[in-house]
């Protein structure tokens, strides 16, 4: 029976990559496996169709029911991520590097989690330990996704074990100008000419379980704030009707990836709980936040810390 390998929902790159390179590593280790995502193909985000068009590799196979079936996580371990019917599913394992989520099993499982920038930095070191051999395409996406994560390196949810991974993968995949590479994801990442707006907000978006209170948090990585100001109004409107369907709020990360900062839109039953988790004030809807690149280390922990979660 095969395991189905699969990434959070609205996947990004590294939710991406890590589900083709974790089934490769289980193929390559005597375990049939499936990569997987949960998306349509022709919705995955521009960024992800960029790097698998670039190595030429296949898209995941879309798959949104689980039940009954064998499956592997990789970049995530919440409930909130997973298809709906998960617990009807035979959970076998878990790859990631966010922390520890809401799931749990009835028995022992296989669980490989280390606090790195990015899941495929994990499945690099995965890969050496069994002295595994990765194969060029797969290599190339795997580097973008550290790339991506890291925001070139960027992020505070950097470490050298990123770094050290894209050395790695680099010579794998022949790659041997990185920034002009993560130039040509962050050209894609960032277009938003002709986007529907409801796409421009799953692009990359996570909702949470906060305190027993439902909030979303999206992000848009830019080249400049400017790029959206066109569509601000309407991007404002989505996330409020996003909010209405039971969020007690909805923040959007519009982050500068060359001033290093996010402008944070914010709706909220409590403005005044997400002023105070960062430290600032709210102004016609959103804040500056000055260094806010990483929504896993800079915007969630002070969420959940306000929230009591």
């Amino acid at each position: 029976m095969s395991v189905y390998v699969l990434g959070h929902k609205n996947p990004d790159t590294d939710s991406v990559a890590a589900a083709i390179s974790y089934a490769n590593f289980l193929k390559a280790t005597g375990t049939d496996a499936v990569a997987c995502m949960q998306i349509e193909a022709d919705k995955l985000n521009p960024e992800s169709k960029t790097v698998l068009a670039k190595f030429s590799l296949a898209a995941p196979q879309t798959m949104m029911s689980v039940k009954g079936q064998k499956v592997a996580l990789v970049d995530f371990s919440d409930y909130g991520q997973a298809p709906d019917d998960l617990k009807e599913a035979e959970l076998v394992g878990v790859v990631d590097h966010h922390k520890i989520g809401d799931i749990t099993t009835g028995s022992p499982i296989f669980f490989y989690a280390q606090p790195v920038g990015c899941t495929c930095t994990v499945l690099n070191e995965m890969y050496k330990t069994k002295n595994i051999a990765i194969p060029k395409d797969i290599a190339g996406a795997m580097l973008c996704a550290i790339l991506s994560d890291t925001v070139n390196f960027k992020s505070p949810t950097c470490t050298d074990a990123d770094k050290k991974a894209v050395a790695d993968l680099k010579a794998v995949a022949g790659v041997t100008d990185t920034d002009s590479l993560f130039m040509e994801m962050l050209r894609a990442k960032s277009s938003v000419e002709g986007i529907p707006i409801k796409d421009l907000v799953f692009r990359d978006y996570k909702d949470f379980n906060m305190g027993g209170k439902k909030v979303g948090i999206g992000q848009l990585e830019l080249a400049a704030i400017d790029q959206v100001a066109a569509i601000r109004a309407d991007l404002v409107k989505a996330l409020e009707d996003l909010k209405k369907d039971g969020r007690h709020s909805v923040l959007f990360m519009l982050t500068d990836v060359v001033k290093e900062g996010t402008d944070l839109i914010v709706v909220s039953d409590d403005v005044a709980m997400i002023e105070k988790a960062f430290g600032g004030k709210v102004n016609n809807g959103s804040m500056w936040v000055a260094g806010m690149m990483s929504r896993k280390k800079q915007t969630v922990p002070p969420l959940q810390k306000a929230f009591g979660a």
